[in-house]
């Protein structure tokens, strides 16, 4: 009897070693895999990177041996940390946050386009605002501070002679998530906001506000990049290839998004909804989508003027010099 329960016992701690050694092989399995991080914001500039999310481009370039992850952001700032730490490989932001971060010795660089135009200006219904005229001792708000929306209304304003409290002037500047910008203005603690598509519809079609200043008119309204594909340097010089199939997926995006405009606008409602809990209707998104040209080129000289305008704004402390930040042997093939 002892002999067969040592003989059970012995065969118990066999098929745990082979268990156990199963499991060990699978953790290695998952650990041998990269994982990407692709980062974006729930706005209409960064639609590229929801419908490679939804239509899983990411994941077909990548192949099976990359884990593909996504993370949505409020604003520029908490992208740039997350970039600069590792928590993302590449995504989708602003060129203001970019180049600020450049400037201070962060290593990002632009490898393709994403979107451009889609930047309004909105004033609250009861503010009292018309006209540019109005703006004087008025509330503004952006996503955040020297982000690429503060610095179009910040340098459109400037040739109407007005400024931010930040440099002197008689605005008062806020800051804060663009889904929020309803309820500030409902309480009236916000005059008007410098805001990117679908909020501006939004706020238009749910809060009655007006566009004072529209995407064509607004300081670099429809040549600027609304928003960029950036990596690091480090990935780019250690992984070129894998940078190369995260352009390519971006550039497949873009090519869905023009080709079938419909089919992409209810994929984006639908990747809204998932990150805000916002569902967007239809004619918000329609009216939107107008203001907004999806493409993969970066214009090198526009992005150096909306640089110096930062620098003249003293968002950036030093004068800025881009041409080590755009990198575009990557969108070319």
């Amino acid at each position: 009897m002892k002999k067969k329960l040592g003989y059970i016992g012995f065969i118990m701690l066999l098929l745990v070693g082979v268990l156990a050694g199963c499991n060990s092989a699978e953790e290695g399995k998952s650990e041998g895999k990269k994982k990407v991080v692709i980062g974006y914001f729930p706005n209409l500039d960064h639609v590229p990177a929801m419908i490679a999310r939804e239509k899983g481009y990411y994941e077909e370039a990548l192949g099976k041996d990359v884990d593909v992850e996504y993370k949505s952001f409020p604003d520029g700032g908490a992208f740039m940390v997350a970039l600069k730490t590792g928590d993302v490989q590449a995504g989708l932001v602003g060129p203001g946050p970019v180049m600020n971060n450049f400037t201070n010795g962060a290593d990002v660089k632009i490898v393709a386009g994403s979107s451009s135009g889609g930047t309004v200006i909105v004033a609250r219904k009861d503010s009292g605002i018309n006209s540019v005229k109005d703006f004087a001792g008025k509330t503004f708000i952006t996503p955040g501070v020297g982000c690429t929306h503060d610095v179009q209304m910040e340098t459109f304003i400037k040739d109407f002679g007005l400024e931010s409290n930040r440099i002197g002037g008689s605005l008062k500047h806020t800051t804060g998530k663009p889904a929020q910008y309803a309820g500030l203005f409902e309480s009236g603690k916000v005059d008007l906001a410098a805001v990117p598509e679908p909020w501006g519809s939004l706020l238009v079609k749910e809060e009655g506000a007006k566009i004072i200043v529209d995407s064509d008119e607004i300081s670099f309204g429809t040549t600027l990049p609304n928003s960029v594909l950036v990596t690091s340097g480090k990935l780019i010089k250690e992984d070129p290839e894998l940078v190369q199939h995260i352009v390519d997926a971006h550039k497949k995006a873009i090519d869905f998004i023009n080709s079938n405009p419909e089919e992409a606008k209810k994929l984006t409602i639908a990747a809204i909804k998932k990150d805000t809990k916002q569902e967007l209707a239809k004619d918000v998104v329609d009216s939107a989508w107008e203001r907004i040209t999806y493409t993969a080129d970066v214009n090198e000289k526009v992005v150096q003027e909306f640089a110096n305008s930062s620098y003249d704004l003293k968002f950036l402390k030093e004068q800025p010099d881009f041409a080590a930040l755009i990198d575009k042997q990557f969108a070319k093939k």
